[in-house]
Order: C-alpha cells, then structure tokens, then sequence
C-alpha cells in the first residue's frame, strides 16, 4: 500500500507535468520574446558583475541526506549578482544570485528574490538591489528525504547567508558566502544540467524550466553539445 507522503508526491507530481509543460512553452516564449527585442548574448541577466567567492558550509545537525548541505568544509564559487530585466539603476527588479561550484563538478545554483513565507517563497518579487531582500531557487529540488528549497539572503555588503528549507518548513542557515574581489569570466549558468550532487530537478521542474533554458542556448549561439560540456570536470 502507497504511504500518504508518497501518494500524495505522486498526485503533485502528476499534476505538475501537465501544468510545468504548459509553463515552460509560455517561460520558452517570453524568453525568446525578450532576446528579439533586445539582441543580446544574454536576454535575461544582461547586466551584472562577476565575483571570486569563498563558501563557508557550517553543518548541520538536522540532515538532508545531502553531503553539501550537511557536512562543513570551505569552497571556492563563482559567484554572478545581476538583475533579471536590467531596469534603471534603483528601480525594482528581480534580483539574481548565481552560484557556480568547481568542487561540486561544477554545478549551478540560481536564486532570484521572492518571499519568504510559506506560499510566497514560490513567487518571484521585483525588489531593489540595495534592500534586505530573500532570493531563492523558486522551485524545489529533490532530496533524498523529500523536496528542499535553497535561499541566500544579505547579511553586510559582499556577504550573504545561504540557507534550505524541506519543502515549505523553517528555513534553517548552512553556510556564508563572501565575495572577495570582481573577476573576468563571463559564466553562463545552467541549473537544469549542472546540479549540486544529492540534489536532483524533479522531472516537472526539468520540463517547466528546459525549454526556457534551451531557448537560451540558442540566442547565445551554443550548440546542444557544448551545452553539457561543463558537466564532465
């Protein structure tokens, strides 16, 4: 017999594919939408700055089953602070962190500010760069124990904390990040194919988020190929 917690991912997820395919051709063409218009490498995140970055993991003792959440160490990240549509400076905007991690196999984690309560962690909320302000992964992950959510809130200039939360629980903090000093590389990011190790997209989020993240592999010019060439370390 199915277990209720089981059952009940199962009808959500079910649920989800229909509802995540339809979103991901309407995401697919209001990123198209945007490239036309503005002609660019990047349609989405067209302004930013780039940081070297030191990721500090404290642990914790309620486990995910995640090691990177779970376990302390140090790392290096790469680290994008940007705004989704590139709206005059001091205007409201969806603020963007984007963390890459070599030591992950080079995988990507993108936060774009949201609430913070229970329902509204899930929606997206133009903010000003300046303000206090939550960015989370806006769609959950799949963990071994069940869906966690990943968040990253400022705490001082060049330092924020990270943060997961199991589904819509209490936000519990694992690490601190710190942007050292500005750097040259030019990352593109890509949640879908590069993710944390333990961490997986559940399949309706790949199908919500792919054709939006394809059709950007396509403005920029990237071959499916080269794509996933990040992927080996």
């Amino acid at each position: 017999m199915t277990s209720l917690p089981r059952a009940a991912e199962e009808l959500a997820t079910g649920a989800g594919r229909v509802a995540a395919r339809a979103g991901g051709l309407v995401l697919e063409g209001a990123t198209h939408a945007v490239a036309v218009a503005r002609r660019a490498r990047k349609p989405l995140h067209p302004r930013g700055t780039v940081w070297e970055a030191e990721l500090t993991r404290t642990g914790t003792l309620l486990p995910t089953g995640v090691p990177w959440l779970d376990e302390p160490g140090t790392e290096r990240a790469i680290v994008r602070v940007s705004a989704a549509f590139g709206f005059p400076h001091g205007w409201p905007d969806i603020q963007g962190l984007a963390l890459r991690l070599p030591e992950q196999g080079n995988a990507d984690v993108l936060l774009a500010s949201t609430g913070s309560g229970r329902f509204s962690r899930f929606l997206l909320r133009p903010v000003k760069s300046s303000g206090w302000h939550l960015s989370t992964t806006l769609l959950p992950y799949r963990g071994p124990e069940g869906p966690l959510l990943l968040a990253a809130a400022p705490t001082e200039p060049q330092q924020y904390v990270l943060l997961r939360a199991e589904g819509q629980g209490a936000w519990v903090a694992f690490a601190v990040l710190r942007l050292l000093h500005e750097s040259a590389e030019q990352p593109s990011f890509d949640p879908v194919r590069r993710t944390v190790p333990g961490l997986q997209n559940y399949d309706w989020v790949r199908r919500l988020r792919e054709p939006a993240y394809e059709t950007a592999r396509e403005d920029r010019g990237e071959s499916p190929s080269s794509a996933g060439r990040d992927n080996v370390t």
